[in-house]
């Protein structure tokens, strides 16, 4: 669907979803240790190198994907692409981090092993299925006012506090709420 829960998730579940008739069993959120490390200010030529403190800053990235699959009722697991210079230290913390948050974790290295490498988190994923429900809703409702739904997307997705409309955004949304488009999703 795309790349984050921010992004990609919430287009997937509010549009395809919705008018799809889809109720997803489960969300497979994909990250790596790379990455996590990266954003918590890691230069690229150190990622390598075992940084639990850069992790934990880094980490809070990836809590805010968890949470917003939440909101739309679907269990998560958390699949760490593995590299080679991933320490078990890390791993482990990433893993304790998920179950903190309710979302389960497993290890992809499809890279590495070829299909043996995915069976860990095909596994996991099955397990998920079959052991917690999943109570997909929709984040907003499409009788919601235009500004509604943007300002619902802006704050529960993205953590904004509000929502300032420019005067032709102003005249774009009441030409498109007059034109009868206003039941539609926002994309």
């Amino acid at each position: 669907a795309g790349f984050g829960a921010d992004l990609g998730a919430e287009k997937f579940y509010d549009l395809k979803c919705r008018f799809g008739g889809l109720t997803p069993a489960a969300t497979v959120i994909v990250a790596t240790v790379r990455a996590l490390k990266m954003n918590g200010g890691v230069a690229k030529e150190n990622l390598g190198t075992e940084n639990l403190e850069a992790l934990a800053k880094g980490i809070v990235n990836l809590e805010k994907h968890i949470e917003n699959i939440g909101k739309f009722g679907v269990p998560a697991i958390l699949a760490i692409n593995r590299f080679p210079t991933d320490t078990e230290a890390e791993l482990e913390f990433v893993a304790q981090r998920c179950r903190e948050l309710g979302a389960e974790f497993a290890l992809s290295e499809v890279f590495t092993k070829g299909g043996e490498g995915g069976i860990e988190l095909a596994n996991a994923v099955l397990n998920i299925v079959e052991q917690k429900e999943s109570y997909f809703k929709v984040l907003y409702e499409l009788d919601m006012p235009i500004e509604s739904k943007i300002e619902k997307i802006a704050k529960e997705i993205y953590g904004a506090d509000g929502v300032n409309f420019t005067k032709e955004a102003q005249v774009a949304i009441k030409k498109y709420t007059d034109l009868g488009y206003g039941h539609l999703p926002v994309c």
